[in-house]
């Protein structure tokens, strides 16, 4: 069994010690210094491991103290309506877990749990029932991670289990059971690479203006950062991170998308890339040049360090929409350089510096990954195969503004999400909400029956915008992607989707009971209301083998919060 307590400090004006060791005042992982939200004073990420059977006991403790961070009114309806969230509260979504039995510790804040009040603490207890592969976790209230309160989880198949959450001493487990292992040598924790933008500014008041000042450009990041390091635009010369290997072994990296907007394409000079894993999802094997890869997304690789020894460059140029006008920079008029995102990979006995070679830019790549050539190890064939689905649920969604407010807004099929005051799973459980009349309409809510099969087909928006969408408690089938054909026999299979200006269609089993969010993963828009709830099965989740865990400790959140002043909550 697996244990670990960490404690949530806010990286203000004073320090603060949690589990015996000081927490910084200041992050700056590309030299700007700013408060954070971050655990255990450092970012990004302490590493842990555990075996795929364990059960995960991991405390939270709350000490976020600083008056500063907090949130604002939201205004996310075609009414007015406003949801004013504490930025001293946090939660912890394990992002890629299904929670089979515990939707109580999947962590978005009104959907399944009430927030975690300011000096309190509360244990996730996650049984991880076999699950295994890459995976991280991040708050999930309001905009909260993009400030640092997030890190990588990489789960590997089947002896070992590993988070990353904040910089820590793992041991290496080697997994008998993983389906991959004759590829590879070295898979520990420094075959963790995490990607992320980094923003200078707190995200309360750059959300704040992108959801009420025209022309509701989303907040472009200052930085792109890999394990922790990046450059900004006039800002000093940061070490690059630096991935050591051994000429002549094999290595599986594991790469994770931890950011709130910025999407990469990935690669290394001189060296191919294996993708053997997606999302938590073991694949074939399929090699490639590079992969984009889209906010909250995973691949493992594998890297066979066969060339010379010397430095080559890790190249992750980072995109977003319209980043050339960085309106929410410190410094007027400068925008990001997004090409500027890099990491090195030192091979033992090369030179301690920077590679003498081309940046290997993605203009040079030659075999890009296609996601629609991906195919599952197991368990290919897409749930109902090329029969009709028991249930269709077609969505589609826009950018638009509250004609009452004059606010940005993103609805699906017209309505825009707005979390109740109620936790959905807590309706469900303490007053029965059984049929779509039970929720509110800015809830969103579809109820879904019991291991029917679940067609999802969703119409893209037009506006440049590649979205990634990501659904709770499940991984899904992508029949229809943005690319290739239709494919019901062994379509890929993953848990965040890209949804641009076309339609995607995605199919899952509805065997897991819980109240599980479907959003998109550009924060700012999940800000906006970008955003359904699926009520899976609420009936098997009140009775039943498959009933939800319910525990003192986490139905006791919500009085707790509730006793908060109103201008804290």
């Amino acid at each position: 069994m697996f244990s670990l307590s960490v404690a949530f400090v806010l990286l203000a004006s004073r320090l603060a010690s949690s589990l015996g060791r000081r927490s910084n005042d200041v992050v700056a992982p590309d030299g700007f210094q700013r408060a954070a939200v971050i655990v255990n004073g450092i970012y990004p990420g302490t590493l842990i491991q555990a075996n795929k059977d364990d059960v995960l006991h991991i405390t939270t403790n709350n000490l976020l103290t600083d008056p500063t961070m907090r949130y604002g009114e939201v205004t996310t309806a075609f009414f007015y309506h406003t949801h004013s969230f504490n930025r001293r509260s946090l939660t912890i979504h394990w992002h890629g877990l299904f929670q089979m039995r515990t939707a109580s510790e999947d962590g978005p804040a009104f959907v399944n749990q009430c927030p975690i009040s300011p000096g309190h603490s509360y244990t996730y207890d996650i049984p991880l029932n076999g699950q295994a592969g890459t995976f991280w976790y991040h708050s999930h209230l309001a905009s909260q991670y993009i400030d640092g309160l997030r890190g990588a989880l990489s789960f590997t198949v089947g002896f070992g289990t590993t988070f990353a959450l904040m910089h820590a001493d793992v041991s290496t487990y080697v997994d008998p059971e993983d389906p991959h292992l004759s590829l590879y040598d070295v898979d520990d924790e420094s075959t963790v690479i995490t990607l992320a933008d980094w923003y200078h500014l707190p995200s309360i008041g750059i959300s704040e203006k992108y959801l009420h000042e025209q022309p509701f450009h989303e907040p472009i990041a200052d930085s792109g950062v890999i394990n922790g390091k990046g450059r900004y635009v006039g800002g000093p010369n940061v070490d690059w991170s630096r991935i050591n290997v051994v000429a002549g072994k094999r290595y599986r990296f594991r790469c994770i998308n931890i950011s709130g907007y910025g999407q990469f394409t990935f690669s290394i000079a001189d060296h191919s890339l294996t993708i053997i894993e997606v999302d938590g999802i073991s694949h074939e094997p399929l090699t490639v040049d590079s992969f984009e890869i889209l906010p909250a997304q995973r691949y493992s690789f594998v890297l066979n360090a066969n060339q010379p020894i010397d430095n080559y460059w890790i190249n992750a140029p980072m995109e977003m929409h319209h980043d050339s006008d960085n309106a929410n920079s410190l410094t007027v008029g400068v925008s990001v350089d997004g090409d500027n995102v890099k990491s090195v990979l030192h091979y033992e006995g090369a030179p301690d510096a920077e590679p003498t070679g081309g940046r290997d830019l993605v203009a040079l790549k030659k075999n890009d990954l296609e996601e629609h050539l991906l195919v599952p190890l197991f368990n290919a064939e897409a749930p109902g195969g090329s029969g009709p689905a028991d249930h269709v649920i077609d969505l589609h969604f826009t950018e638009t503004v509250n004609d009452t407010t004059g606010s940005r807004i993103w609805t699906i099929n017209d309505e825009s999400y707005i979390p109740p005051d109620l936790p959905t799973l807590l309706n469900i459980m303490a007053n029965n909400a059984t049929g779509m009349g039970d929720f509110g309409p800015n809830e969103n809510t579809h109820v879904l029956n019991y291991n029917e099969t679940v067609e999802l087909v969703i119409h893209g928006s037009a506006g440049g915008h590649t979205h990634p969408f990501h659904l709770h408690g499940h991984a899904f089938s992508i029949v229809q992607g943005m690319n290739g054909p239709t494919n019901y026999i062994n379509p890929p299979q993953r848990d965040v989707v890209g949804i641009g200006g076309s339609t995607v269609i995605l199919r899952f089993r509805a065997d897991n009971p819980g109240p599980w969010f479907l959003h998109c993963h550009i924060d700012w828009h999940l800000e906006a209301g970008l955003a359904v709830v699926f009520a899976e099965a609420p009936s098997e989740e009140r009775e039943g083998p498959k009933s939800l865990i319910m525990k003192q400790e986490y139905l006791d959140l919500c009085p707790i919060y509730n006793a908060l002043p109103k201008e804290f909550q």
